[in-house]
């Protein structure tokens, strides 16, 4: 989640106790040839890249129909096949594949993708594949020609990552490392929480749509957007609304324009509580 379009937290109430900030800190840059490329936290220290502004804002629109969705699991249940532990060995897998440029104008980012190892059974080119199907898709944030967006390999230079994170890395990478609920944006890191990829959010039923949200909103910030709060009525929430911790009224959105319009709320935030544990 961010804050202020750098993907912080403010301070916030916890359940069962606790507060919540986080903080931009590690930035990702290229990473070793071979395969996969393979390096330590320690080593992926380099900023690259401005920090660009976001779209404007647009009145409401009525959201797409959409396919129908796969369910969230039941909580305290990981999907077959999928596993993780709390805290990753550190080490990130790097996608290969160089995609095409989506958006026909605007300023060009490029960003690359690369999965935590310890997290099971999750393959790197096909999450690289979904998240690069969400940043293109026509209701995305390349679908009013402010943006274009392109992933690149391990080598290629890139504006930012996206990052599959256990829940621990997560805390480190954000800089609250209490909080192993939330994603978040640091810097020129999309912190995509693992836990919340696989579990979602009770609230939010279509899973495929939560995770659509959770790219659109990281990503959102990177460029350049702050939190924003449901403007009501019972419409669809704003992608920069927090919608992993509450829709206040609004209908779940994972998509910055509706309609074929930019959809935006009242700036601010929510005191909403940030759940223990990670799902």
């Amino acid at each position: 989640m961010g804050g202020q379009g750098r993907g912080v937290h403010r301070r916030r109430r916890r359940s069962p106790a606790g507060v919540r900030t986080l903080a931009a800190v590690l930035v990702v840059t290229g990473l070793l040839a071979g395969g996969y490329g393979v390096r330590r936290h320690s080593e992926l220290l380099a900023s690259v890249g401005a920090e660009p502004t976001g779209p404007a804002a647009a009145p409401a629109a009525r959201p797409p129909v959409t396919a129908a969705p796969s369910r969230v699991p039941v909580a305290g249940r990981v999907p077959p096949g999928i596993s993780f532990p709390q805290r990753g060995g550190g080490d990130f897998r790097t996608a290969d594949t160089v995609g095409t440029v989506a958006g026909r104008s605007g300023q060009l980012l490029r960003y690359r993708v690369a999965v935590e190892d310890g997290i099971r059974n999750v393959d790197i080119e096909r999450f690289a594949r979904q998240v690069a199907a969400t940043l293109a898709d026509r209701r995305g944030w390349t679908g009013d020609g402010r943006w274009r967006l392109q992933r690149v390999g391990r080598d290629g230079p890139a504006d930012f990552t996206v990052l599959l994170t256990t829940p621990v890395t997560r805390g480190r990478l954000c800089g609250d490392p209490t909080d192993r609920y939330t994603s978040c944006r640091s810097g020129d890191q999309v912190v995509i929480n693992v836990a919340r990829w696989v579990y979602g959010v009770p609230h939010v039923p279509d899973l495929d749509l939560y995770r659509q949200y959770l790219i659109n909103h990281e990503v959102g910030h990177r460029l350049g957007r702050g939190h924003e709060r449901c403007p009501g009525g019972g419409g669809p929430a704003p992608v920069m609304v927090q919608q992993t911790l509450g829709l206040h009224g609004c209908a779940p959105n994972a998509w910055p324009l509706v309609g074929g319009e930019p959809l935006s709320g009242p700036a601010g935030q929510y005191d909403d509580p940030i759940p223990a544990g990670d799902h």
